[in-house]
């Protein structure tokens, strides 16, 4: 059995206003541009329930971008995500979906 630091218990050390919107969000990013046999061009994330609500004043678009650039959720790039992912050749937009059905609400 694995044991259990302080921030597998309180959370991780992370940029922006929200663990759900900012980190949660970084790290599913982070996980899809592992599952990638690449670097990615182009992403176009739809947003559902509160993500959809949120996106922008959670900063949940930035963690987005951010978690495909590779960055880690305490990394204070994340602010500038945006810039960096042009930078970087990393076209993207946000579709929000709030009416759409989801499993999760």
């Amino acid at each position: 059995m694995k044991v259990l630091g302080i921030r597998d218990i309180i959370g991780p050390i992370m940029i922006g206003p929200s663990s759900s919107h900012t980190a949660g969000a970084l790290r599913i990013a982070l996980m899809c541009r592992r599952l990638l046999a690449g670097e990615p061009r182009k992403a176009t994330f739809t947003l559902y329930g509160s993500f959809a609500h949120t996106y922008q004043g959670h900063g949940t678009d930035k963690a987005l971008v951010a978690g495909l650039l590779g960055m880690a959720t305490d990394d204070l790039r994340i602010r500038e995500s945006f810039d960096l992912a042009k930078k970087a050749g990393l076209e993207f937009s946000f579709v929000p979906a709030p009416n759409e059905p989801c499993e999760h609400p």
